[in-house]
């Protein structure tokens, strides 16, 4: 019986903690765009690089 005076504050206290986070990630807009980081992980933004260029011949006089 002694341990239900420990383990109700400390409940409380867990349910408040946990509906504080559940507020401030909704108020900070955590839940705003449920879909669209899925989709960014398929994006590709590979660019390719601009300072590569493609081997040219060497064309001399002599043709």
């Amino acid at each position: 019986m002694e341990s239900v005076y420990l383990l109700i504050p400390v409940s409380v206290i867990l349910v408040f903690g946990i509906a504080f986070a559940f507020w401030w990630s909704v108020r900070s807009g955590q839940f705003d765009d449920l879909e669209g980081p899925g989709f960014r992980v398929l994006m590709d933004d590979d660019q390719p690089k601009e300072t590569e260029k493609p081997l040219e011949t060497n064309k001399s006089e002599n043709v």
